[in-house]
């Protein structure tokens, strides 16, 4: 197992295998969506294969696959097999919109996919269709049934955005009474291309957790897992569970165990970093006889990790105007 200079574990990487996305989400992109990198600059699966190789050497055995949406690139399904292989690597994940998703359901199943995160903001169609500029609620819910009925684990993240869907947060806590799924509410970022949408940011996870309560007031608070980004719940006779991801107010990272890969091959030892590292340089660089070694690989990764920064606050400091879009980031 590695640490970093704040001697928190490294085990967990987020991989985004591309930036594009069949939706325009109002918190992640702009309406007319940004600039996807050209397919040359975006790293192969071979590439990333072996990153992921080189990192499950040195303890990180968890993996959870991102965009964008996974399944807008072709030949995800192909890579997955081949990551579910690699030494060390015990956990295999996904995030997805699901729009796509649910005629691969059984084969992530099959392949041992632990968990998959659904993105589903709002259970009302136009509302949906508002949010992420796109009707596609009904391949979400066919996505949701699938997942549930192939029994893995599901949980469904829910960005809460002022004047968009707080009304949701009621009906998508009604899920967990009679369905076994985490219904997750994250604090609205400012990775949406544009930068925040607010001067202050309202719906805190204090005033998620009090909205919630206000109509539960038998919520209970959870024992929260090692390295957990949210505060967990249950109102009981519930099946199901309630998170509250504090991403903007950023109150768990003093034990974050994270990293992120962009799909361009950048580095990300925190959300709210620029980027610690051009790993597509190094696989590809053209001063030499061929690319960096593995050894130079690892040398790399360990140099990152010794220059972490403390937490998401420290990490926006050290940047310009945080203007990116999620999608380019990996979720």
């Amino acid at each position: 197992m590695i640490y970093d200079n704040h001697n928190r574990p490294i085990t967990y990487l987020r991989l985004a295998v591309t930036d594009r996305c069949n939706l325009r989400c109002f918190y992640c992109m702009p309406e007319e969506g940004i600039k996807y990198l050209p397919k040359h600059q975006v790293l192969t699966f071979e590439e990333m294969e072996r990153l992921v190789s080189v990192l499950a050497r040195l303890g990180v055995h968890k993996v959870r696959i991102t965009g964008g949406e996974p399944f807008v690139r072709s030949g995800l399904m192909n890579f997955m097999h081949r990551l579910a292989e690699i030494d060390g690597l015990t956990d295999l994940s996904m995030t997805t919109n699901g729009v796509l998703t649910a005629p691969h359901v059984a084969e992530l199943a099959a392949l041992g996919v632990r968990s998959v995160n659904l993105s589903l903001d709002t259970l009302d169609r136009d509302r949906f269709r508002k949010i992420t500029r796109r009707d596609e609620l009904p391949a979400v819910l066919k996505t949701l049934d699938a997942l549930l009925a192939a029994g893995i684990q599901t949980k469904i993240n829910a960005v809460v955005m002022e004047g968009q869907n707080t009304q949701d947060l009621i009906p998508l806590t009604e899920l967990t009474r009679t369905l076994p799924v985490d219904v997750r509410f994250i604090e609205e970022m400012p990775f949406n291309g544009e930068g925040s949408h607010y001067p202050v940011l309202h719906w805190t996870h204090r005033r998620i957790v009090d909205e919630i309560r206000t109509h539960f007031p038998s919520l209970q608070k959870l024992p929260d897992p090692p390295f957990s980004t949210s505060a967990n719940y249950q109102i009981p006779g519930h099946q199901g569970t309630i998170g509250v991801i504090a991403a903007f107010s950023r109150t768990f990272c003093g034990t974050c165990n994270r990293i992120r890969l962009t799909a361009q091959g950048t580095l990300k030892t925190c959300l709210y970093d620029n980027g610690v590292l051009d790993i597509r340089a190094l696989l590809r660089r053209s001063n030499g006889p061929s690319g960096a070694s593995d050894e130079e690989l690892t040398a790399a990764f360990l140099q990152a990790f010794a220059h972490r920064p403390a937490n998401g606050f420290e990490a926006e400091q050290q940047r310009s105007v945080v203007t990116e879009s999620m999608a380019t980031i990996g979720g």
